[in-house]
């Protein structure tokens, strides 16, 4: 069943657009309405130059994207238990109607559209995406799981709230943790067979190193040597790929969903941003918190990369596209070794020219526009995937350790997100007082920042990027570092905004130092929300894209030369 599923998957992945229109059923969207829906994805061709790559590391290549695949199947299974008999039955409704439900259902990996507070536009499921994924017993509540883990000892409570393991029903009825070694193991088995194939084929030392080593943590379920090899991964194909992010599960956090992201490094951009990590400890430093909640040693390694994405999937591909990120998660692997930090240039690039520059054309005032600089909206981009490896992680609550996403649960997600731009504005702010970087990013950074934050907040704030941005402006205009112009536009005011956004990092870190989670839901629920003055500029931009949607040329390209198929529609 999985390889068919995989097969109709890939084939069919973002179908061409529905040109007839029928109606249907008045609670769910009509083609047209689908239509528009799925056009606030603007399709963007991700190219990469492949032909300095010699022909035993395109197979290579070739090997980690058929492995990547395999995410896109186990992505589904997590985010819902009905996803992969909705989608076969998708597949067979070849109506027009049919057609545009499949393409939204593509587009959002679920009968839910992510841009609409989850809202279902497919009749027959659950009206709202389930809080839970499909990590949880079906029929238990929160309540009842967070019970039952109070109930364990602390090495038994470690399993039920890590990353790796989903909870299930014994057949006695009881609750029981399931390595995802064994949930997922016919997936996992083959990607592992898929990595060490392409292990065999490189000639690249780290790169082969963190291929085998993820193929065996498929198979074992310990992550930590796979992480530490990524970590250490100094090649020119990029690939990462395993469960990572936690944002599927909503009930708290604890989950990791499968993605991958298979790039190629930009050895002359990641030699510019090199400079960076030396200054990390600098910047943990002087941070703007209670001395006691710096960290007096961060993790050796703080690498920084800069690719070209020539395929993602999963938890990578759904909806809004992933511009940058900063991994591993594990608190373990980040305490003892440091995180890495990846800039996806092509995804930025597209984002920056299809979505940014038009929504600057609505939002700021024509004076400011010229403010907007690629350059700026990169580095910051940059500097909140660094700020994710700083400030609290481990602390202690209640006289237990603990960790910060551990102690606040599902408000972690937004809580972080805000944390790493806010604090990655006072970052840029520090560096430019050092003369790390040019006086001039001052000018553009806050600008831009601004015009991206309109960009994020369209996301959604059921979404964690989102809520953190609203929370963001809300208190920029809150303490006066930003203002409504007549015409309805927005402005940075210079003489406030460095003040803002220090009161704010300041806020965040010591809330997320404490652990308090009520303090970061009732901030959440007050801040996180979209103002009048924000909705009539939203309202502006109902013509420009939300977002990019991926097409993947070159890696479809790559598997037709190499005779594994293609990943495009």
């Amino acid at each position: 069943m999985t390889r068919n599923l995989l097969s109709l998957l890939t084939a069919v992945l973002l179908a061409g657009a529905v040109q007839a229109a029928e109606p249907a059923s008045p609670a769910y969207p009509t083609v047209a309405q689908l239509q528009r829906m799925t056009a606030r994805f603007a399709p963007v061709d991700l190219k990469v130059d492949l032909s300095k790559l010699p022909d035993n590391e395109k197979r290579a290549l070739a090997k980690t994207i058929q492995a990547a695949r395999l995410m896109d199947v186990l992505f589904l299974r997590q985010a819902w238990a009905g996803n992969e008999s909705l989608l076969l039955e998708l597949l067979n409704d070849t109506t027009p109607l049919g057609r545009a439900r499949l393409q939204a259902f593509l587009l959002n990996k679920g009968p839910w559209s992510r841009l609409d507070e989850g809202q279902a536009f497919i009749p027959g499921v659950p009206l709202a995406s389930p809080a839970s994924g499909n990590f949880y017993p079906a029929g238990t509540t929160k309540e009842d799981v967070d019970r039952w883990v109070k109930t364990l000892a602390e090495p038994q409570q470690r399993d039920a709230t890590g990353f790796y393991t989903t909870l299930r029903r014994a057949p006695d009825g009881k609750v029981i943790t399931v390595p995802y070694s064994v949930e997922y193991q016919g997936e996992l088995s083959q990607a592992a067979q898929l990595l060490r194939e392409a292990a065999a084929l490189t000639k690249q030392p780290t790169l082969q190193a963190f291929l085998s080593a993820r193929a065996d943590a498929f198979l074992s379920n310990d992550y930590y040597a796979s992480e530490v090899a990524w970590m250490e991964l100094d090649a020119t194909i990029e690939p990462t790929i395993g469960p990572y992010e936690v944002y599927e599960d909503n009930w708290f956090n604890y989950k990791a969903a499968f993605e991958a992201f298979i790039t190629l490094r930009d050895d002359v951009e990641t030699q510019k941003l090199s400079r960076f990590s030396g200054e990390l400890q600098w910047l943990e430093d002087h941070l703007p918190i209670d001395p006691k909640m710096r960290n007096a040693k961060l993790g050796a390694l703080a690498p920084i990369s800069v690719v070209n994405s020539v395929f993602s999937s999963g938890d990578a591909n759904r909806g809004v596209q992933t511009a940058a990120f900063n991994l591993p998660n594990d608190e373990r692997v980040t305490a003892e070794k440091g995180s890495k930090r990846v800039m996806l240039k092509n995804v930025q690039e597209a984002k920056f020219q299809r979505v940014l520059k038009p929504i600057t054309q609505v939002a700021l005032p024509a004076k400011d526009r010229k403010d907007v600089s690629f350059d700026a909206f990169f580095t910051h981009i940059l500097m909140h995937e660094l700020m994710h490896g700083l400030g609290p992680h481990t602390i202690t609550v209640g006289g237990k350790q603990t960790t910060v996403r551990q102690a606040l649960q599902v408000s972690s997600s937004a809580t972080e997100e805000a944390k790493a731009d806010i604090s990655g504005l006072w970052a840029l702010q520090q560096l430019v007082n050092k003369g790390v970087l040019d006086k001039s990013l001052e000018r553009t950074m806050y600008t831009t920042f601004l015009a991206s934050a309109f960009r994020s907040i369209r996301f959604g704030i059921d979404e964690a990027h989102g809520k953190g941005v609203a929370l963001q402006l809300n208190h920029f205009l809150d303490t006066g570092a930003v203002k409504v112009n007549a015409d309805g536009t927005f402005s940075v005011v210079p003489e406030k905004i460095q003040a803002s956004v220090e009161s704010l990092t300041k806020q965040l870190m010591e809330l997320q130092g404490r652990g308090d989670r009520a303090q970061a839901e009732a901030l959440l629920e007050k801040q996180g929300v979209v103002r009048p003055e924000v909705k009539r500029v939203l309202d502006k931009l109902q013509n420009v894209p939300v977002d990019i949607a991926p097409r993947f040329v070159t890696a479809d390209q790559l598997l037709q030369e190499y005779g594994a198929g293609a990943v495009q529609k």
